[in-house]
């Protein structure tokens, strides 16, 4: 099972990440998505498994020496950041009400359930002078395709963040419509 945001999904339904793999016989899972670790993602699975993972890893270039003080930030993130998750989905809640309320911007709410806040900018905005705007505020966003638009929140992004981001977004806008 591909589960690189199994944690989010876990958070996000009140589910033990276990149910979720109860009929897999393999895991892979990311320690940076969302759970603040720099890099690393573990596999698990039978002992065959994990021995023949170790040997393709090996042969394709994968090994890596003195790994310990990721491996130390790897155990933070699996017994401190995984709780703190559902303050990142409620902070991409509040983002998406607030900026559902400004002209232009097309967002489905119910589409927001983990950290990930997506919108469409309507065709009287550019979304690249959009997101040159925002940078210059300070404020980090994504095109992920014509005219749509993704934050993510996560660690280190407070209430006060975004609030701050919905209100630059209402003040830059109107500013940049065609």
């Amino acid at each position: 099972m591909d589960g690189a945001r199994i944690f989010n999904a876990s958070a996000a339904l009140n589910i033990d990440p276990r149910e979720f793999t109860k009929h897999v016989d393999n895991l892979m899972f990311c320690l940076s998505k969302g759970l603040c670790c720099p890099v690393g993602s573990l596999i698990v699975g039978d002992q065959m498994f994990v021995d023949k993972a170790r040997k393709i890893r090996k042969l394709l270039g994968g090994q890596m020496r003195q790994a310990g003080i990721i491996a130390a930030s790897g155990i933070i993130a699996l017994e401190k950041m995984v709780d703190r998750l559902k303050i990142d989905h409620e902070n991409a809640k509040i983002l998406a009400e607030k900026i559902s309320k400004i002209p232009d911007i097309e967002i489905d709410l119910e589409s927001v359930q983990t950290n990930m806040v997506t919108f469409q900018l309507t065709d009287r905005v550019d979304c690249y002078n959009f997101l040159g705007q925002l940078r210059e505020q300070g404020v980090l966003a994504l095109s992920t395709a014509r005219n749509k638009v993704r934050f993510v929140t996560h660690h280190g992004i407070e209430r006060a963040d975004v609030e701050r981001t919905a209100s630059v977004i209402g003040e830059i806008l109107p500013k940049i419509i065609l």
